[in-house]
């Protein structure tokens, strides 16, 4: 099988994730629900296992927003990724696991807010929508969270079969590389606070009003000095 040869700056974005066969059709995300120093033997090991078994990027996720905008933004420079593994455990602050599935499940709607999750943040602001409906189309998410370790180390071998094979509800091999070329892109950062953003058209309006009023403050401020 020819495999495709991911953008020159793949992985575009930086993170916490171990990066391993750039011709492998599986990626693994492990949900983390602790403070970067405080990460739990047991995930790192959930890590480890996805680089060990043949993952391409193998790594952890903790939000909804940002942490998924890294993760579109590797996957998307590399067509060869087919499948996303995910697992750990849930979020109970930030809901990533769901969210992630919901927005495999159901997309974003026209403010880049993942459809179907009851997530306060999970809102891609940071990423143009072509990347958000490449990675819709180039990848299949593949449900292990609360997995134990051997059930991830199946799931990502199976994703690399030469031949369909079931697993999980879902049958599983390698399809070959994403038909289009890949995506270049890095976090435009345009929204590093998605929480205060306004959730409808009329918070928008009425941020807007409030940032008009004070411009004309400082205006008239500065008239006066």
């Amino acid at each position: 099988m020819i495999k495709a040869t991911p953008h020159p700056n793949y992985p575009a974005e930086a993170g916490r994730y171990v990066r391993g066969n750039d011709a492998s059709p599986v990626a693994l995300a492990i949900v983390l629900n602790t403070d970067e120093d405080k990460i739990p033997p047991d995930l790192e090991r959930l890590v480890r296992v996805g680089a060990e078994n043949g993952a391409a990027l193998a790594g952890t996720v903790q939000t909804p927003n940002i942490g998924f905008e890294k993760i579109i933004c590797n996957i998307v420079g590399n067509p060869n990724i087919r499948y996303l593994v995910l697992g750990g455990p849930e979020s109970p602050g930030h809901h990533t696991g769901s969210s992630l599935k919901a927005l495999f499940a159901n997309g974003v709607d026209d403010r880049k807010r993942i459809v179907g999750t009851d997530a306060a943040h999970a809102v891609l602001h940071n990423i143009p929508a072509e990347f958000i409906l490449r990675v819709l189309q180039q990848v299949t998410l593949i449900d292990m969270q609360f997995e134990p370790e051997q059930a991830i180390r199946d799931a990502v071998r199976a994703c690399y079969q030469e031949e369909p094979v079931p697993f999980r509800g879902y049958s599983l091999w390698d399809p070959g590389p994403f038909s289009e070329p890949p995506l270049d892109g890095r976090i435009t950062w345009r929204v590093t606070q998605p929480w205060s953003e306004p959730d409808n058209d009329a918070e928008r309006a009425a941020l807007d009003r409030a940032k008009a009023l004070m411009e004309k403050l400082k205006a008239r401020k500065v008239s006066k000095l």
